[in-house]
């Protein structure tokens, strides 16, 4: 069992090599953003005083269900900022989704939609709570926005699920968004 401060530092790396900077370990994704296990193992282990089963018991246990292994390869669910094609099929929404964010972002928002910024897609959430949890990771106040799913979806905006239950979009215009009673 690992200490649960080494334990978030490795998850942040691991986080960090897979969506944004497999070079930093010496790694390459292919196209849809697996590496093999044992190669990805091999980089964690000789960066901290690690074990192959508890880099597998950080995988298991990560309450977010981050990470995917899948016989011998492995990737993040989402939020890459290098350029990967997680096969994702769009499907129909819940009628409405949430986003989490710091009161600060709230007036561009207000502007100019929920934008997918270096990512590849702009992430919600399906209730307010894992919202409020999201938001709660920025500084300050936070607000959590209600997205319009429904409507956007009928007026042909395509969303996918990732297999961690992250809700995915390419963009919420500013007209299918509004606060969350009691988060402005």
């Amino acid at each position: 069992m690992v200490e649960a401060k080494l334990e978030t530092e490795v998850s942040k790396f691991m986080s960090y090599v897979l969506r944004h900077a497999p070079e930093a370990a010496g790694l390459t994704l292919d196209a849809e953003g697996w590496v093999s296990f044992d190669d990805f193992e091999n980089a964690v282990t000789s960066k901290f005083d690690v074990t192959r089963a508890d880099v597998i018991g950080i995988i298991e246990n990560s309450p977010k269900k981050r990470f995917a292994l899948v016989d011998s390869r492995i990737r993040a669910n989402q939020g890459h900022s290098v350029e990967i094609d997680l096969a994702l099929k769009a499907v129909e929404p819940p009628a409405t989704l949430f986003h989490g964010t710091s009161l600060t972002s709230w007036p561009a928002i207000e502007r100019e939609g929920l934008k997918k910024m270096e990512r590849h897609h702009v992430h919600l959430s399906a209730d307010v709570e894992t919202a409020k949890i999201v938001a709660r990771r920025r500084k300050g106040d936070y607000v959590v926005l209600r997205v319009d799913a429904a409507r956007m979806f009928s007026e042909g905006h395509s969303f996918f699920v990732s297999s961690n239950g992250v809700w995915l979009a390419e963009s919420v215009p500013v007209q299918y968004l509004s606060p969350n009673a009691g988060t402005l």
